[in-house]
């Protein structure tokens, strides 16, 4: 199984470079029509809420919309996706951002809890704790 950067993801999905959308497209419309799959790692999905967030201004929602879409997509697979499945869910419900509810949901996932933080939003997450400062 081959795996996906996140640059050609981000082409896939905003559209803005002619040429590399068409050749996203056709690997990834290659692998539907072979029935085969694509691996995405975790850190990719990471980057990639970055990337479009910051470079591209999407909002909350349409973060939300497109990594849904994304997960529920047949021919990716991803690495930890039930971990990342949990910290779209946290990240829906809370004021935290992605990367926070990510890091939550990876040490839930692993057994490790509480994650200790210095940030209030990401500590008001379920499985995170504050750590005071001395």
């Amino acid at each position: 199984m081959a795996a996906l950067d996140t640059n050609v993801l981000v082409r896939y999905i905003v559209q803005d470079d002619a040429a590399q959308f068409a050749a996203a497209k056709r690997l990834i419309s290659r692998c539907v029509g072979d029935g085969s799959t694509l691996f995405v790692p975790v850190t990719v999905v990471l980057e990639l809420e970055w990337v479009l967030r910051s470079g591209f201004g999407f909002g909350k929602d349409d973060v939300l919309l497109t990594l849904s879409s994304l997960f529920s997509a047949a021919e990716l697979v991803f690495e930890s996706e039930q971990a990342l499945e949990v910290a779209l869910q946290l990240f829906r419900k809370g004021s935290a951002d992605f990367a926070d509810c990510l890091h939550v949901a990876l040490a839930t996932q692993a057994g490790e809890q509480p994650l200790w933080t210095f940030d209030k939003a990401a500590a008001r997450i379920s499985g995170a704790r504050a750590l005071a400062k001395a």
